[in-house]
């Protein structure tokens, strides 16, 4: 976070970008940051005793929890019949690749309270961006919600940690620098970037494809099990994602051929 912070006020003022810091403002890097420290902070104490499986299959409710948000907040049309199966298929996909991983160990209740107070406030989040973001480039956004952000995280270490680790191995530092420069600026600034151009369902439906791109990413460490299983719930994902994004479309497609059909004159020796 604090790697991303510094690139992203050198980005700013290197293109000197806008970068105020008006109420309108601070609203829209407040609720970047509410995703960025908050929902994060609870994933990364879940993940000690939630598999990441069922992390990535709880997160596929987030489409449906920011749907719901935008409903009052954002004014944005209610789900159709298309958007809850196409959702239901995908997460159908999600279960089935990661189905055979699930295990309940010790604090899972605790874990799962974490993970679902953290798909409610990563939807939240995206909501309130769409919001109040306005005309505000998402860069800007992204440095304002990381100069937020960071500050808290020091201050959880300092409060329940305070503990700094004994040895860094190259491997880990080397995940640092591409969460801090590819996860962080790059990754963040294109989110906001699209949820500011689509609906912010539309955007949470990233949550659905990425446990599959980390599976394929993945490919040659993942057990046959979990191969197999990517492999045949592939499609299933993938169908879901098309049938929310272009079945209403295609439902209306297919009521204007009926209604054409019946419009036809009909043959007059009947």
């Amino acid at each position: 976070m604090t790697l991303g912070t510094i690139l992203c006020l050198a980005l700013v003022v290197a293109l000197r970008l806008e970068f105020p810091w008006h109420r309108a403002a601070r609203r829209a890097y407040y609720s970047g940051a509410l995703g960025a420290y908050a929902a994060m902070l609870l994933i990364y104490w879940a993940a000690q005793y939630v598999p990441s499986g069922l992390i990535s299959v709880l997160f596929g409710l987030s489409p449906l929890i920011t749907a719901l948000l935008a409903r009052p907040l954002l004014n944005e049309r209610g789900l159709t019949a298309a958007h809850i199966s196409g959702m239901l298929v995908a997460l159908v996909g999600l279960l089935v690749i990661f189905g055979a991983s699930l295990a309940f160990g010790p604090h899972m209740a605790a874990g799962l309270a974490a993970i679902c107070a953290s798909v409610v406030l990563q939807s939240l989040s995206l909501v309130l961006i769409k919001r109040h973001a306005g005309p505000l480039p998402s860069l800007s956004i992204t440095t304002g919600a990381l100069a937020i952000a960071t500050p808290l995280f020091f201050l959880t270490w300092l409060v329940f940690d305070h503990q700094a680790p004994a040895q860094l191995p190259a491997r880990a530092l080397a995940s640092i620098v591409y969460l801090g420069v590819i996860g962080s600026v790059i990754g963040f600034t294109l989110f906001f970037y699209v949820l500011k151009h689509v609906s912010a369902h539309g955007s949470a439906l990233i949550t659905l494809v990425t446990p599959v791109l980390a599976l394929l990413l993945a490919a040659p460490s993942t057990t046959s099990t979990s191969a197999c299983a990517s492999g045949s719930a592939r499609p299933l994902v993938l169908g879901g994602l098309a049938l929310h994004l272009w079945g209403g479309m295609l439902g209306r497609l297919a009521l204007a051929y009926n209604r054409s059909r019946s419009a036809e004159p009909r043959d007059m020796n009947h």
